[in-house]
């Protein structure tokens, strides 16, 4: 909160405190209505700003740390030294102001012990308001850190799951640059430029979470450009995306995977064309991505699920906090692969 809000509030409460003084004054004790409110004003308002500098006196006590017995002396001696000047401040300018008003004279000499026990009230009430809000800056500021060091933890594991997806297709598209320039130098040159493209995509990506599924869907047709010039014709791409699915928020490099996938127990083990299906549509607060592919069973079995979608399933849930999203399935000649991405990120 602010300091304008906590001084609003300091000065409408003394405001109060005055208003009520002056009435009990004059209705209780019948008290001039003049001596009633002089009486109030300098007794509340000496107060209030002896009040307030015993905010930097505390604050000062909590960065030194004092031990329980000495934090109880201290506010003694503060308690006793402002309670003293404020009285005799207060009681002294009252006797300057109406010298020839004894009746006034001898209530003012009368309330000197409720008056001492209510600035010890005061007192009391000052030290446990500005604990409290010390206390509640101290825990907002600790919340504040948690969620910094939770971010960047999240940070953290989240891009030591992206710098997976990086190493793993660069080392194959090397191997095929190398065998191109041997046989093919122009499309060893092509295949260097997309590489170079997606790379940059790649970690450019390693900074933000999320981006559009335009983009994605971009990296992805560069990292297949770069799969064709290694499969050729084995490899055929059908994406079937609507317009309005491109402005959706994915994570970043979270296509990749699901593609790669695909090339791997499906074009790998086939001398014939595969088909690589995608599709996208948008129901239900979810955009939702399908990938298929043909594939041998026998090849899934060998090789098992693999780390690009265990690295899907890993992100997802640091995001979104859900484990559901990404779904598997088969039908024992199309590989399934599902993937939800609310479009709406938790905060």
């Amino acid at each position: 909160m602010s300091k304008k809000y906590y001084l609003t509030i300091y000065f409408v409460t003394w405001l109060v405190i005055v208003v009520v003084h002056a009435a009990l004054l004059f209705f209780l004790y019948d008290i001039s209505l003049t001596e009633s409110i002089t009486d109030s004003v300098v007794f509340n308002l000496l107060f209030a700003a002896a009040g307030y500098t015993l905010w930097f006196v505390i604050r000062y006590n909590l960065k030194e740390k004092p031990s329980g017995v000495d934090l109880l002396f201290q506010h003694l001696m503060v308690a006793g030294v402002i309670i003293a000047i404020w009285f005799f401040v207060s009681y002294y300018t009252l006797i300057s102001l109406f010298p020839a008003d004894q009746a006034y004279l001898q209530f003012l000499k009368e309330s000197t012990p409720w008056r001492i026990i209510t600035g010890l009230f005061y007192y009391i009430v000052y030290v446990l308001i500005y604990y409290l809000i010390l206390y509640y800056e101290d825990l907002q500021e600790k919340l504040r850190h948690e969620g910094e060091l939770k971010s960047l933890v999240k940070e953290a594991e989240l891009n030591a799951l992206k710098s997976q997806i990086n190493p793993h297709f660069l080392f194959n598209s090397l191997n095929s640059v190398s065998s191109l320039t041997l046989s093919r130098p122009d499309k060893a040159q092509e295949m260097v430029i997309k590489l170079s493209d997606f790379l940059r995509y790649s970690l450019s990506s390693d900074r933000k979470s999320t981006t559009t599924l335009e983009n994605e869907f971009e990296n992805i047709s560069r990292y297949l450009d770069i799969e064709k010039v290694r499969f050729g014709k084995r490899l055929n791409f059908v994406p079937d995306i609507p317009t309005k699915c491109f402005e959706a928020k994915v994570p970043s490099l979270i296509l990749q995977p699901l593609i790669e996938n695909a090339i791997k127990h499906g074009v790998y083990n086939s001398t014939e064309e595969v088909k690589i299906a995608l599709s996208c549509h948008i129901n239900d607060d979810f955009v939702t991505i399908h990938v298929s592919n043909k594939y041998d069973p026998a090849a899934i079995r060998k090789k098992g699920e693999g780390i690009g979608l265990k690295n899907i399933r890993d992100r997802l849930l640091l995001i979104y906090h859900r484990n559901d999203l990404l779904m598997i399935d088969s039908d024992g000649k199309t590989y399934h692969a599902t993937l939800k991405i609310p479009l709406t990120k938790p905060a």
